[in-house]
């Protein structure tokens, strides 16, 4: 090759690089853009949290293009949350934490995977389930108890007569009935089943006498009479149910005015989400959450959207961990 080949080559191959390079970037930034968001699941398909977190999927592809739901259930919520804590913190991995991975299971695992503040971007708060206090409707009769003061005057005179059931040692229902014992100054016998739905129909067939029950799943047996609501156990009535009376309002007298717990549920990103990120995602799904057609879904599965700014539900986070912290310990349950 001559040495005027040789030139023209170069600046040929020259050429190439700059018309090219260019482009190239614009093709990965694009491409980046297009990916999709993984929104994890820490539990199995089918509950109210995987079918708010799907709605939610299907709301913002017009604003943050396509969300796959990824459910990665175990260990109580963990798993799943250990697996955005450690996704690299570019948008793409979210997952939809909880009141028990975020403010339970901290205090109720030895030896957690993640730091439920440190390792996380908070996004925004989803919703609010409202959890229900219930009796055996036979039970309550039978008894006497029509109201949550009748409940508290009974096991004041009869302390360890009567017993309620939970999904299991920790679980929100679990918690609840510690609370509950703790600030009206009675005893009652926990039972824990494996899992929700064997407590309830503990609680149906009479082997229980009452529940900290979700208000979703508790709320046919209610209608049908088969089982007595008494009060929500969340500071607000539920726009499901507003003839029902909060815990803290029927037992302001009784030692209960403080009364509030109750399921809620969340998105996070990894730590150290930028902000620009932050603040898109923050957007997208907060607006999907004021949709019609979003809320309307959750009505059907009595969630009440409740979103927040990021810096909100950072501190809500923060505030709910602090307080489950005392509640975990009174009721001497632990996992590992």
């Amino acid at each position: 090759m001559t040495l005027m080949n040789r030139r023209l080559s170069l600046l040929a191959a020259l050429a190439c690089a700059a018309a090219f390079s260019p482009l190239s970037a614009s093709a990965q930034a694009s491409a980046q853009a297009d990916r999709p968001i993984r929104l994890i699941v820490p539990y199995p398909p089918g509950g109210p949290l995987d079918a708010v977190a799907r709605v939610l999927a299907s709301a913002v592809k017009d604003s943050l293009g396509g969300v796959i739901v990824d459910n990665k259930p175990g260990a109580g919520g963990n798993l799943g949350a250990d697996l955005a804590a450690k996704a690299p913190p570019d948008g793409h991995t979210i997952v939809m934490g909880a009141v028990a991975t975020h403010a339970i299971n901290p205090w109720l695992f030895t030896r957690l995977p993640y730091d439920p503040v440190k390792d996380f971007s908070p996004i925004t708060r989803v919703a609010q389930v409202p959890n229900v206090l219930v009796m055996n409707a036979d039970t309550a009769q039978r008894l006497g108890i029509k109201t949550l003061r009748d409940l508290v005057g009974y096991a004041k005179k009869n302390p360890g007569r009567l017993n309620y059931g939970s999904g299991g040692n920790g679980s929100a229902g679990h918690l609840a009935g510690e609370m509950f014992k703790a600030q009206a100054g009675v005893f009652m016998v926990h039972i824990p089943y494996a899992g929700g739905n064997p407590a309830q129909l503990g609680l149906l067939s009479g082997q229980v006498d009452l529940n900290f029950d979700n208000l979703a799943s508790a709320s046919a047996n209610i209608r049908s009479g088969r089982l007595l609501a008494l009060a929500v156990t969340s500071a607000a009535r539920s726009g499901a149910m507003p003839e029902l009376p909060t815990i803290a309002e029927a037992g302001r007298d009784l030692g209960l005015g403080g009364f509030d717990i109750g399921t809620w549920f969340g998105l996070f990103g990894p730590a150290g989400l930028p902000a620009d990120l932050l603040a898109r995602l923050n957007k997208a799904f907060v607006a999907a959450l004021d949709a019609p057609e979003t809320r309307a879904r959750m009505a059907q599965l009595m969630a009440e959207p409740s979103p927040t700014s990021p810096a909100q539900f950072a501190a809500f986070v923060k505030a709910e961990l602090a307080k489950y912290g005392p509640v975990v310990k009174a009721s001497g349950a632990s996992v590992d």
